[in-house]
């Protein structure tokens, strides 16, 4: 089967937010399964092309732009198995981001992405590729199934862009892509696509996000139960209607880990490698004294070790959390945070850490490295977010022996077990509502359970038993791509 992957994002080339190792790990699994498959992506700034292995120009391709014509210049690579055509235009995305700069969003995002998808299409007859499913990847490339029944499939019926379905991935549906209703005609679309049942419209505006959710041949997610609650009026950010009207085209697919990169057992950066062979987690005790010399906490295995790593934000769960942290200190927990964000809500971290200095430790920024040692660490991974766009750091955690404390209506409620439901299978805790005070309640039953070390190892083993790996997701791509493929054919 060919499959063409379209993405703002693909790591090791740039990364912008956790879709870029969604959208490379994706791709190289596909291929592993016997797919023919090539990523599309446009050249912006943070490119790095020279991780691209026989690297050169393949030739120009020209796409409608607002005012005419315009012509991309379009260069290929290879990683491994993948295939990697990039797409450079001086206007739109070389010198500039994937979505925006200090300020925000660039304004004019909805042209730099529409003209990227027609790209992109007209591109198959250059490289000479006929995919049968176009796989994208969130709002950024949302247009692109509109972009194609409007432009190809009902005008150039022959040409290979045509022939093929589409999948349309939604990794984080909080961002949506929207912008003013004039754009319309300046892309040169009909306002019969407009319409809110059906169409882009949102709230009265243009919602890429909406555009694939409507025109793509099937819709999918990050798990089966993401998908049924998308569908719910409280759960579905704005888009509720149309996910239960295109319910039969919905799926839920949980997303793999790369355990290649993310493995205790083998990883260089731990000082002591482990596994779930080692029924002591001799290997993890001592993951954790070194980290705890190493950023000066106190030293001791009774003492829980809770780690965050991630954007210090409100959707982050980061301000939850400095509402309880102080608390959650004075009644035994050590905790160490990890990442970038609000500085107002980095500061508030900082003077707690000022106040618990030898059991809070914040750190800005990311640090490869570090970021593996604090999970072979951490005893407890917090991931408080009221949404998680993805599994990835919950199951590597997991993998690590880091038991995840989650909101239990933020989508990874499917991957954790709640040990205070489900003793025997649980595979960490939940909180039932997204405050602080609920927050704490799920940290303090993990705390109270980890007095009892017995009982915390066979949690920890049932965590590292865990199987997230890209092989089974492959296969659960394999029949969904089966699936578009059949509905494009009739």
């Amino acid at each position: 089967m060919k499959v063409a992957f379209v993405t703002p994002e693909f790591d090791p080339l740039v990364r912008r937010t956790p879709l870029a190792e969604v959208a490379a790990a994706l791709p190289r699994a596909m291929a592993e399964a016997g797919c023919e498959v090539a990523v599309f992506l446009p050249w912006t700034s943070l490119v790095s092309s020279e991780k691209l292995e026989d690297f050169g120009p393949v030739g120009i391709v020209n796409a409608q732009d607002i005012d005419g014509r315009t012509s991309f210049r379009l260069h290929r690579g290879r990683i491994g198995k993948v295939t990697v055509y990039l797409f450079g235009h001086p206007q739109l995305f070389e010198g500039r981001n994937p979505y925006g700069g200090e300020d925000g969003p660039y304004a004019d995002n909805w042209r730099r992405y529409t003209v990227f998808a027609r790209a992109v299409l007209e591109s198959f007859v250059t490289i000479s590729f006929e995919p049968e499913v176009i796989h994208c990847f969130d709002w950024a490339t949302g247009i692109l199934p509109l972009v194609q029944q409007l432009e190809f499939t009902e005008k150039r019926p022959d040409h290979p862009a045509s022939k093929a379905g589409t999948y349309f991935q939604i990794h984080n549906i909080a961002m949506q892509g929207t912008f003013e209703r004039e754009i319309l005609p300046r892309l040169g679309f009909p306002y019969r696509v407009f319409q809110s049942v059906g169409g882009l419209e949102v709230a009265g505006k243009v919602n890429f996000l909406k555009a694939g959710t409507e025109f793509a041949t099937i819709i999918g997610t990050h798990s089966p139960g993401h998908a049924e609650r998308l569908q719910q009026q409280d759960r579905g950010y704005g888009l509720a209607d149309a996910f239960r009207r295109r319910s039969k085209e919905l799926v839920g697919i949980s997303n793999g880990i790369d355990y290649c990169a993310w493995d205790p057992e083998t990883d260089p950066a731990l000082p002591k490698n482990f596994s779930v062979k080692d029924k002591t987690l001799a290997g993890k005790a001592k993951c954790k004294t070194t980290l705890q010399g190493l950023l000066k906490l106190e030293s001791g295995a009774r003492t829980p070790l809770a780690a965050m790593l991630g954007r210090f934000a409100a959707d982050s769960g980061t301000e939850i959390l400095a509402e309880v942290l102080t608390t959650a200190l004075e009644r035994g927990v050590e905790c160490v945070l990890m990442g970038t964000g609000r500085p107002d809500i980095h500061d508030r971290l900082k003077t707690i850490q000022t106040t618990f200095f030898g059991r809070c430790r914040v750190l800005e920024g990311y640090q490869a490295a570090l970021a593996h040692q604090i999970l072979g660490a951490a005893d407890m991974l917090l991931l408080p977010a009221h949404y998680n766009p993805g599994n990835a750091l919950c199951a590597i955690g997991m993998r690590y022996g880091a038991v995840p404390v989650v909101y239990a209506s933020g989508g990874l409620e499917d991957y954790v077990v709640d040990c205070q439901k489900n003793a025997r299978a649980g595979t960490g805790f939940h909180f039932s509502s997204y405050t602080g005070e609920s927050l704490l309640d799920g940290v303090e039953a993990a705390r109270k359970l980890y007095k009892s070390q017995e009982n915390w190892k066979q949690i920890t083993g049932r965590c590292m038993r865990q199987d997230f790996s890209w092989n089974a997701t492959a296969q659960e791509y394999l029949k969904v791509y089966r699936r578009v493929t059949r509905r494009t054919k009739r």
